[in-house]
């Protein structure tokens, strides 16, 4: 039996429960975006914050951008083809956000490179908005899309899970 504290890894064979294991991950990164600047605030650029910076930067350049693809390219589609008009819009939507996301986090590049740097640069305006606004898309997607992925049938689900593992394992 597994030790209670020990987390368990969602199934590669679900879909769904990989997605919001990268929302738990999207939750964390840009909590910790908003921990940084008031780290750098009052202790400015040092090992810690350079640390985190990386951390961030590595996560919002790399699995962020994978974690989109996967629904936009792969789940969104398939759910698209319910045919149900408020799902759609909904997707809709969340689609359109991942655009806006997209040019807040272009908005933070600059302080999270210097940071990683150990360089002084001044927290742009925009790591607030960034922070909420990602964490309340993911959960507006779990609350309001992923419940649909149920009505998918097991064809779709495995083809969402081989095209999610592909996109990491690609070269």
């Amino acid at each position: 039996m597994r030790p209670t504290l020990q987390p368990v890894a969602p199934s590669i064979d679900d879909p769904i429960e990989l997605l919001m294991a990268c929302h738990d991950k999207v939750r964390r990164f840009a909590g910790l975006a908003l921990r940084l600047r008031d780290h750098l605030a009052a202790k400015g650029p040092d090992k810690q914050a350079q640390e985190a910076a990386q951390s961030i930067l590595r996560y919002f350049n790399i699995a962020a951008p994978l974690h989109h693809d996967d629904e936009e390219v792969d789940l969104f589609p398939a759910l698209r083809q319910l045919a149900i008009g408020e799902l759609d819009q909904h997707v809709a939507q969340l689609e359109a956000e991942h655009t806006e996301l997209a040019v807040l986090w272009q908005s933070l590049q600059a302080w999270l490179r210097a940071t990683a740097e150990g360089q002084p640069h001044p927290a742009p305006d925009t790591v607030e908005a960034f922070a909420h606004r990602y964490q309340a898309h993911a959960q507006r997607e779990e609350d309001l899309v992923y419940p649909f992925a149920a009505r998918l049938t097991a064809t779709q689900i495995g083809g969402i899970s081989a095209a999610m593992v592909a996109r990491r394992t690609a070269s």
